[in-house]
């Protein structure tokens, strides 16, 4: 129900709140026709009696609405805690296969013969880890070659190099991140004086 349906039941009970009163003045004014008052009082008692009925039920549909909206608090903040605690829980899905593959490769390296295998154990694990890297979007910042950019690059030191412009990367110390084009790390770089 909307307020100002609310607003109306509110006036007619008021009114015939106003109207009982009204008609108890005047059946005590009025003595000389009892009969006439007294059946206005009974009918306006009875029109006072249906005004309740309906200002109970409007209060029990407040009442429900107002506790429909507080287990809708409660279960969006339910929700919301479950989404910070679980966040991550597909990503660690992801990175469970790469643990499990340099465990691997930490266990054959005991007792390896060909180190070229273990290098392109390592190198298969490096790749898989750069896939699930990719899914998420996490982007690897490798600046070798471009303009210093103090936005995503991290000066470890300058160094002057004959034929390299100055201030461009001429040395990748260790790369830099960025989750969704937002810089998680940036890149420690060496770059030309």
């Amino acid at each position: 129900m909307s307020g100002q349906e609310n607003d109306i039941d509110q006036e007619e009970t008021n009114e015939v709140i106003e109207q009982v009163a009204e008609a108890s003045e005047n059946a005590i004014d009025q003595e000389e026709n009892p009969a006439v008052e007294a059946t206005d009082v009974e009918h306006l008692q009875q029109q006072l009696e249906k005004e309740k009925e309906k200002a109970q039920a409007n209060l029990d549909i407040a009442l429900r609405a107002q506790a429909e909206m507080d287990n809708l608090r409660k279960r969006t903040a339910r929700d919301i805690e479950n989404a910070h605690k679980y966040a991550l829980e597909r990503f660690v899905a992801e990175l469970l296969p790469i643990i499990d593959s340099l465990e691997l490769g930490l266990a054959a390296a005991e007792s390896a013969e060909n180190i070229d295998d273990l290098r392109e154990g390592m190198n298969l694990t490096v790749k898989m880890f750069g896939t699930v890297m990719e899914k998420f979007n996490v982007k690897a910042l490798e600046p070798q070659g471009e303009k210093f950019n103090p936005e995503q690059h991290e000066a470890v030191s300058m160094q002057e190099i004959e034929g390299t412009e100055s201030g461009t990367v001429v040395t990748v110390m260790q790369k830099g991140y960025e989750l969704n084009g937002r810089l998680v790390r940036p890149a420690m770089v060496v770059v030309a004086k």
